[in-house]
C-alpha cells in the first residue's frame, strides 16, 4: 500500500505493447486497463498514475490536446472511474511534453520556457482533468509559482477536495530517457530542460523549492529520480511535515531490469532499491515494478 502505479496510454483497441527500452512494462489501450488495473487492486496498490503516448499527429507548438476534453488521460479516467468507482484512485500528470511537438514541458520561444504563459495552460489542463474524476493532480511540469496558481483556480471551482502532489524535486537527469521513449516525446526533444529542471549539483534549492510549494497549497512532495537522491529525501523528511514520494524512474528500472535479465545481478536488488526509499523517509513510491511486487516480496 507504500505504492504508485504508473500506467502508459496508447490509442486504438485491444492492444498491450511492450515498450522496447523498458523491458516487462508495456502501453495498454483504454479498453484493456483492466488487465493491469484488476492486478493492480489484487496486490492492494492504492493508486495509478496515468501517462499518454499521444499520437505525433495530435501534437503542436502549443500542446494543444492536452485541453481536449477527449484526449486520452481523459477518457482513460473516465473509464476507471465508471468501471471501479473509488476502489483505486487516479494520478495525472500536469504538464505538456506528452502533448508539444518540441517534446518540451511547458510553451517554447527561443529555446526557452515561457513560465507564465505555460502556467495559464496547465490551469485549465488541472481544471479539466479535475472535471473527468482524476483524484491526484501532480505538475511535473517545474514552473514557478504553478502550485499555487493550481490550487487557487482548482478551490475556486469547487475542487477543493482534489489534492496535488507536486513534483517539487525534480532534477534535470540522464534517467529519464526510456519513458520519453514510451510517451513518445524521446526523438523530438529539442535542446534540453536544464532552463527550467533543477540542477543535480545542487541540494540546498532542493528545500527551497520544498518550502515554496507547500506554502503555495502542495499536499505532497515528488522526489524524481529516486535513487540517486537519497539524499535529497531524507533532508526534505527531516525539514518539513508533509508526506514524500518518490519515483523510481525508467532509467532506473531500466537499468535494473537489463542488468537481472543478463544474470549481472541478483532479482533480489529490486527489494534492496525499494527498501533504499523507505529508509531514506520516502511515504509512497512510484515505481513500474509496482505491478509484480507480490512476486517480489514473497
Amino acid at each position: 500500500n507504500d505504492f504508485i502505479l504508473p500506467i502508459f496510454l496508447t490509442d486504438g483497441s485491444n492492444i498491450r505493447q511492450e515498450i522496447a527500452s523498458m523491458p516487462g512494462v508495456y502501453r495498454y489501450t483504454i479498453n484493456r486497463l483492466s488487465q493491469i488495473i484488476d492486478k493492480a487492486l489484487v496486490n492492494g496498490i492504492p493508486m495509478v498514475a496515468l501517462f499518454p503516448k499521444t499520437k505525433t499527429s495530435l501534437k503542436n507548438e502549443q500542446g494543444s490536446e492536452s485541453l481536449n476534453e477527449k484526449n486520452l488521460i481523459c477518457r482513460a479516467i473516465i473509464e476507471i472511474k465508471k468501471r471501479y468507482k473509488n476502489q483505486i484512485g487516479i494520478m495525472c500528470d500536469v504538464a505538456l511534453d506528452p502533448y508539444t511537438s518540441h517534446g518540451h514541458d511547458g510553451l517554447l520561444k527561443s529555446n526557452y520556457i515561457l513560465n507564465d504563459e505555460t502556467i495559464k495552460v496547465l490551469i485549465d489542463q488541472s481544471l479539466l482533468q479535475a472535471q473527468m474524476g482524476c483524484d491526484v493532480l501532480a505538475p511535473s511540469d517545474m514552473m514557478d509559482g504553478r502550485i499555487g496558481e493550481i490550487r487557487k483556480a482548482l478551490d475556486k471551482n469547487n475542487y477543493q477536495m482534489i489534492q496535488i502532489l507536486s513534483y517539487a524535486v525534480k532534477y534535470a537527469s540522464s534517467f529519464y530517457g526510456p519513458f520519453r521513449d514510451a510517451v513518445g516525446s524521446k526523438g523530438l526533444l529539442k535542446g534540453d530542460k536544464r532552463n527550467y529542471q533543477m540542477d543535480f549539483r545542487n541540494k540546498n534549492e532542493a528545500l527551497r523549492e520544498v518550502a515554496l510549494d507547500i506554502k503555495e497549497g502542495a499536499d505532497m512532495i515528488m522526489v524524481k529520480p529516486g535513487m540517486p537522491y537519497l539524499d535529497i529525501i531524507k533532508g526534505v523528511k527531516e525539514n518539513f511535515k508533509i508526506p514524500v514520494i518518490a519515483y523510481q524512474v525508467s532509467g532506473e528500472y531500466s537499468l535494473l531490469t537489463n542488468g537481472i535479465n543478463r544474470g549481472l545481478i541478483n532479482k533480489k536488488a529490486i527489494l534492496e532499491s525499494l527498501i533504499s526509499f523507505k529508509r531514506a523517509g520516502a511515504n509512497a513510491i512510484v515505481t513500474y515494478y509496482a505491478d509484480r511486487l507480490s512476486l517480489i516480496l514473497k
